[in-house]
């Protein structure tokens, strides 16, 4: 299985403060921003619930830089389409 890389939204809330971010591990990077391991935006702002994500096969960098671009109706419909009730999706990764 080859390396995959994440784009991801976390929030603080349903329609709270939203954080847009990459990685190539999903499962280490949620349990970094939950345990506020650094004085960051998501520490202060207490913006831990992985609200979307999405996985691609190659750098995700471009989707990355579009999505901070969006406005921000743009990507509170963007998570309502797939998670309407801004379900913390960090507790059904396996």
């Amino acid at each position: 299985m080859g390396k995959h890389f994440y784009v991801y939204i976390l929030a603080s809330r349903k329609h709270g403060t939203l954080y847009i971010g990459i990685t190539s591990n999903i499962h280490r990077r949620t349990w970094e921003h939950k345990s506020k391991v650094t004085q960051s935006f998501t520490a202060r702002y207490n913006v831990q619930m992985l609200v979307h994500f999405e996985i691609f096969p190659i750098s995700a960098i471009a989707r990355e830089k579009q999505l901070k671009k969006w406005k921000r109706a743009w990507k509170i419909k963007l998570i309502e389409d797939k998670n309407p009730e801004w379900v913390d999706l960090s507790r059904t990764l396996i």
